[in-house]
């Protein structure tokens, strides 16, 4: 079992940002899965960034926070066409789970690793189907900046999406894997995010207080082409929790 840690609370962070790092600081696995790795597990570590900006108001949106995302491209054998946090397998020459997340970020969508700034790490997450461990690293876009796809082969999109989307009603699902499992999803901005990703975005939106009474009895069934197969041992994360 592992427990959410907060690293820092700098200066000019938006008030927002409460309650929701007073959580991640008592936060455990079981808040986010009840999966555990086993005992003596070999797992790979990982890492993914879950980057909060803060968008300013538009004629489409409201302004606030908001979450970047990435959509792996439809070519990949891993993750096809999957919206995901940016993240990856860590290297032997990454610190710690922070910089494996950046970096990935910095490659994959050309993040500038200065604009942002770590806040904290939440529980490590086993996903056994790739026998990964994942540490998701909460991060503040400071400041935000262009980003796009540096890797048109793995990555088709980039986007941020208004937490006031994803905190939606109409926007919430819940999707059925091939394998029978069923798991939280969204439906926002021409994206279906579902998998290891909806299942922490939709645990951070409980515990910022985002989270906003829906039905949950409306289940989508993912097509065979969404259900990937196990990840190389260089690849990211798998999405799916069968």
């Amino acid at each position: 079992m592992s427990q959410g840690r907060v690293l820092r609370r700098p200066d000019g962070l938006p008030d927002w940002f409460e309650p929701l790092l007073t959580r991640v600081s008592t936060c455990r696995t079981e808040d986010f899965t009840p999966l555990r790795q086993p005992a003596g597990g070999n797992g790979r570590h990982s890492a993914v960034l879950v980057l909060l900006g803060e968008s300013e108001p538009a004629a489409d949106t409201p302004g606030g926070p908001d979450l970047l995302v990435l959509q792996r491209a439809a070519t990949m054998r891993n993750h096809a066409g999957q919206p995901a946090f940016p993240g990856g397998a860590t290297d032997p020459e990454d610190r710690d789970a922070p910089d494996t997340a950046l970096r990935e970020a910095s490659e994959e969508v050309g993040l500038d690793r200065g604009s942002a700034e770590v806040l904290a790490l939440l529980p490590d997450l086993w996903i056994p189907v790739s026998r990964f461990v994942v540490t998701p690293v909460l991060a503040w876009w400071r400041q935000p900046h262009p980003v796009h796809p540096l890797q048109a082969t793995e990555v088709a999109h980039v986007a941020r999406l208004p937490i006031s989307e994803l905190a939606d009603p109409a926007n919430r699902i819940r999707v059925r894997h091939p394998s029978g499992w069923i798991g939280p999803a969204f439906q926002v901005r021409g994206l279906l995010v579902w998998g290891f990703t909806a299942g922490v975005i939709s645990s951070l939106l409980d515990m910022a207080g985002w989270s906003q009474p829906w039905e949950p009895g409306r289940v989508v069934e993912l097509p065979d082409a969404s259900a990937p197969v196990p990840a190389a041992s260089s690849g990211a994360p798998d999405e799916v929790v069968p």
